[in-house]
């Protein structure tokens, strides 16, 4: 046999490992019902919402033009 079939070879059965691999793991893998137990650790509770923000209006502590950095600052005069 040459390098040629053998290579071929090669990724013929490579492909044929991975497929059946495939074919394993989707056989064996169990079917997942509508009806399933699984709890998904979810907790619920009724609650009833405010009837008023937490803070009423948001206010800045700065107003006005905030001054230029030292280096931004054209010179004195």
């Amino acid at each position: 046999m040459n390098a040629r079939k053998v290579r071929a070879l090669s990724a013929i059965v490579a492909s044929a490992a991975v497929s059946v691999g495939a074919l394993v793991v989707a056989a064996t893998e169990p079917i997942h019902s509508a009806g399933s137990t699984m709890q998904t650790g979810v907790t619920e509770t009724a609650t009833t919402p405010p009837t008023e923000p937490a803070t009423a209006k948001a206010v800045p502590i700065v107003t006005g033009p905030a001054p230029l950095p030292s280096e931004e600052q054209g010179l004195p005069g």
